[in-house]
C-alpha cells in the first residue's frame, strides 16, 4: 500500500475514533438515564427501551472497534 492510501486510511481511523467517542458518550448518557430511573420504571416498557438502546449502542461500539482494527490490519 502506498503512502497516500495509508494516509487516507489513517484519516478514516481518526474520524471513526471521533464517532466512537460520540457514540460512547451517548451510551453513557442513556445508562445514566436508566440508572436514575426508579426500579419500577426500569422494569417497565420505558426501562426496557432504554436497556435495548444501551445494548444497541454497545453493539455499535464493537462494530466501530472492529472496523478500526480491520483498517489497521489493511495498513500493515
Amino acid at each position: 500500500m502506498n503512502k497516500e492510501r495509508r494516509k487516507a486510511l489513517n484519516e478514516i481511523i481518526e474520524q471513526l475514533n471521533v464517532l466512537r467517542d460520540a457514540v460512547e458518550s451517548l451510551k453513557d448518557d442513556e445508562e445514566y438515564y436508566y440508572d436514575a430511573m426508579p426500579e419500577g420504571i426500569q422494569n417497565s416498557e420505558r426501562g426496557e427501551k432504554a436497556e435495548a438502546a444501551i445494548e444497541a449502542l454497545d453493539s455499535a461500539l464493537d462494530s466501530i472497534d472492529e472496523a478500526v482494527s480491520s483498517i489497521e490490519e489493511a495498513i500493515e
